[in-house]
């Protein structure tokens, strides 16, 4: 028997899923697609942000998300690998405030995808999962970051040509 939390949390994904249903055009750097048999595991593919390194890639994000969403926030993570001061390189964790602290009920799964593209566009270096990239930001070494988080993107989410 789920309780009431559970229902409510349920209630709010299949809305969330029906207006991703309905507006798919509407944001094409964002796919979210719902697993078949789990209403809280999603997975979203999003599209580097132009004008920065991960220009070109398609990165996949894995959504765990609580009974008690939207109460609390989803678990995000990066399963592409990227090259970014506030993802970590091996678990794909993502370090940003509205998935932690600064978490509230009025965001929405899409609107957490656009706040990590927002985040790719805008690396926070003080705050790093990935201590080489944030050193290189906070060294003023650019021109380095930039050519790792290239590289990464070409290798990890090109789509590949046959």
């Amino acid at each position: 028997m789920l309780n009431l939390q559970q229902k409510a949390s349920r209630a709010r994904l299949f809305k969330e899923y029906k207006e991703v249903q309905r507006e798919k055009s509407a944001d094409p750097d964002i796919q979210l697609i719902c697993d078949d048999t789990n209403i809280f595991k999603w997975t979203a593919l999003i599209k580097g942000p132009s004008e920065t390194p991960y220009e070109g890639g398609v990165f996949q994000l894995a959504f765990a998300i609580p009974e008690q969403y939207p109460l609390l926030p989803p678990q995000v993570r990066f399963l592409t690998k990227i090259f970014h001061p506030n993802v970590h390189f091996k678990t794909g964790e993502i370090c940003l405030d509205i998935l932690k602290n600064a978490w509230s009920p009025a965001w929405t799964l899409q609107s957490v995808c656009r706040a990590i593209i927002a985040l790719m566009a805008h690396p926070e270096p003080d705050s790093p999962l990935n201590c080489d990239s944030g050193n290189l930001l906070r060294s003023g070494d650019l021109r380095g970051y930039q050519s790792m988080a290239r590289m990464y993107t070409r290798l990890a989410a090109m789509p590949k040509k046959s």
